[in-house]
């Protein structure tokens, strides 16, 4: 790393200089960064800032997301977000969506491609929901052999084995090809 590049915690500047800007915090006597990036140093108006290499896009409450469940527990999912209003996603971000107030008794299992909605951002947690009907399972296979599976009203059917599972299938079902 250059000399201009620093890490979150790093020193770049002594307040008596310097006011924090952009990705920076005041610690004691120090000005320090908050994220990796290159110093930029504003002699007239005696700023301290960060450029960020790589911007982090966190969704907006509203937004719509596609993602792939990575842990399905008893009231709750975690999504792997992939898309955010169809635009993909470079960063690992999660969210959780809670499920024990939806009737079903299998919401989505690990691995189900699944279209949420932001409903907010909650102590550095983002939170989702699929309550709506476009919202749900998009895309998922079947739990005993991971054979292809169709519709049947509010369930799949694996066409391979013949195994019923039920999902919250989203209205959007088996309209899109995904590779998992």
């Amino acid at each position: 790393m250059n000399e201009n590049q620093k890490i979150p915690g790093e020193k770049i500047a002594q307040i008596e200089e310097y006011l924090p800007g952009e990705n920076t915090f005041e610690d004691n006597d120090s000005i320090r960064a908050t994220t990796i990036g290159e110093i930029n140093l504003d002699s007239s108006e005696r700023l301290a800032s960060i450029n960020r290499q790589k911007q982090i896009t966190v969704p907006n409450v509203g937004d719509v997301i596609i993602g792939v469940v990575e842990a399905n527990l008893p009231s709750m999912i975690a999504i792997m977000i992939k898309f955010v209003n169809g635009k993909k996603m470079n960063s690992d971000l999660e969210c959780i969506c809670v499920t024990r107030h939806i009737r079903k008794k299998n919401i989505a299992l690990a691995q189900d491609v699944v279209k949420a909605k932001i409903i907010s951002h909650i102590n550095g947690t983002i939170h989702a929901t699929i309550d709506s009907p476009e919202l749900g399972v998009l895309f998922t296979k079947c739990r005993k052999c991971f054979g292809t599976v169709v519709k049947m009203r509010d369930a799949v059917k694996c066409k391979d084995c013949g195994w019923i599972d039920d999902r919250k299938l989203s209205t959007e079902f088996g309209k899109s090809e995904f590779l998992i």
